[in-house]
């Protein structure tokens, strides 16, 4: 079974429109980057040079957030929801 990851309106122009996508992943880390190599355009948009995920994108397991977890070290399981939230600003 697969980990449903579920991406956000604002995204999706970066994955064919779609809202969910299944990845097969041992943790966060791994599905990230598998759904990177699958939307490239995506990665550009979740990674930043050096590797790392952008401050303002938010990574959320089954509601939980990942920097409260185990990070991108997370393990995931299958049929767990994987949430992308880019952070939202305005003034």
């Amino acid at each position: 079974m697969a980990i449903i990851v579920r991406i956000p309106g604002p995204l999706r122009q970066l994955t064919e429109g779609k809202a969910e996508v299944e990845i097969e992943a041992k943790d966060v880390a791994e599905c990230l980057d598998k759904l990177g190599s699958r939307f490239p355009t995506l990665k550009e948009r979740l990674w930043d040079d050096k590797g790392q995920i952008h401050r303002y994108i938010n990574v959320y397991v089954n509601g939980d957030d990942v920097r409260f977890l185990q990070k991108l070290a997370t393990p995931l399981k299958p049929n767990d929801e994987v949430s992308i939230v880019p952070a939202v600003a305005g003034g």
